[in-house]
């Protein structure tokens, strides 16, 4: 095969090629997430180890990792007969992501507002004070970016090294269902980011592992909910919602 990005959709190519043939494993399966992410891949999308070794310039071994990677933070599925195709998420699988996050963002935040430093709570006002700039141009990629921006920095300060590494195999996830917040285009965008982050600051600054908690469970609910209002009954099923409202 002469050409491995042939069979490319259009504008994948400058994501996946070319490539030295020394890349590293972690940069192929950057890469091969970051075309997921923009959209270069559609849900069902074959992910074929053959086309990709071929246009990244690596093995096969590489992508076949990279693409276990993929499985494991839920952007793609190992079907029979069919090898890797892009992930379709679902209701279900908005509710299982968020009750995860639901589940250590909580502990994240006691963890942060026992260890973070000075330093910490300044790399986070930093983040909150940038949000003065958005405006309703931004689009919803870049403001998905800068929302986990904040939370990157907060995992970060708690010190839990578990708990970032949990964490860094559902953010892709999670970063995906950010894109389908409606309200990212509205006036009220920019005070909701600076509202709801400023009060996770403040909780951990405090140092009251109860305060941090209660804000990190408040700030996932909302969050679910205004993701979920996003869909608009477009998910792929029908479950019930509600799961974060006990």
């Amino acid at each position: 095969m002469s050409d491995g990005r042939s069979w490319y959709p259009p504008g994948v190519g400058g994501l996946l090629g070319p490539a030295l043939s020394t890349l590293l494993a972690d940069e192929v399966v950057d890469r091969l997430r970051e075309a997921i992410l923009r959209g270069h891949f559609a849900p069902g999308d074959r992910l074929r180890e053959t086309q990709l070794a071929g246009a990244l310039g690596v093995s096969r071994g590489p992508v076949r990792n990279a693409l276990a990677q993929l499985e494991r933070e839920g952007l793609a599925l190992r079907r029979p007969n069919r090898g890797a195709v892009v992930a379709e998420l679902s209701q279900t699988d908005l509710d299982e992501v968020f009750s995860l996050r639901l589940a250590i963002e909580p502990v994240c935040c006691v963890w942060a507002a026992r260890h973070a430093t000075d330093h910490e709570f300044a790399d986070m006002q930093a983040v909150i004070d940038g949000y003065a700039e958005l405006d309703t141009k931004i689009t919803t990629r870049k403001a998905a970016e800068v929302d986990l921006a904040f939370h990157d920095l907060v995992y970060r300060a708690s010190g839990h090294r578990r708990l970032i590494r949990l964490w860094a195999d559902l953010r892709p996830q999670v970063y995906v269902f950010l894109l389908a917040r409606t309200y990212v285009h509205t006036p009220e965008f920019r005070d909701i980011m600076i509202a709801g982050h400023a009060a996770i600051l403040a909780a951990i600054a405090s140092g009251d592992d109860e305060r941090a908690r209660e804000v990190a469970v408040e700030h996932v609910r909302t969050s679910y909910l205004r993701v979920l209002a996003g869909y608009d009954d477009t998910l792929s099923d029908s479950t019930t919602p509600g799961l974060l409202v006990s």
